[in-house]
């Protein structure tokens, strides 16, 4: 004789697939919801990192640093508003005389380097360094010049502050 009390059943009810379903489905939209909210995340954080205004102001102050650090400390010319200043320069570690000039100015929102031969004064050539340029002062601060940039795209400020002492006598 067969006692039914001892049979095991093979298999789930459907109340205990549903409940599973259930929550498979509340567990996969959380992670979806996470997934999707760190790619945008990671998405605004890289416009950020490699935005005009980023890149502009790193490249500026490089340029700015690296001919102000090349400058004789002797002479510069800061132009009493702070929209300018001009250095002089070595043209060679050969040179004898300070015989270069370089140049900062801002014209139509765009930061300008101007650099060219001191004696007769000639031009040699314009580069434009940055664009959306909001702001821009040069100021002498001890012995170094400062330049207080401001960026500006209209989606994102970018203020830059380079200070660089000019090295050469």
């Amino acid at each position: 004789m067969t006692d039914k009390r001892h049979i095991a059943s093979k298999g789930f009810t459907i109340v205990e697939l549903i409940i599973t379903a259930m929550i498979i489905a509340i567990v996969g939209f959380a992670i979806g919801v996470v997934v999707v909210d760190a790619q945008s995340s990671w998405n605004v954080t890289y416009d950020k990192i490699n935005s005009d205004v980023i890149t502009d102001g790193y490249i500026a102050r490089k340029k700015f640093d690296a001919v102000m650090r090349r400058a004789s400390s002797r002479k510069y010319v800061l132009d009493s508003a702070g929209d300018w200043v001009e250095v002089y320069y070595y043209a060679s570690d050969s040179s004898t005389v300070v015989d270069r000039y370089a140049r900062f100015y801002v014209s139509d929102g765009t930061l300008n380097f101007e650099y060219g031969q001191l004696d007769p004064r000639a031009t040699l050539g314009v580069d434009t360094i940055c664009n959306n340029v909001s702001g821009c002062d040069f100021k002498q601060v001890g012995r170094s010049v400062q330049m207080i940039l401001t960026l500006d795209n209209e989606t994102q400020t970018n203020t830059i502050v380079s200070s660089a002492v000019t090295h050469n006598l």
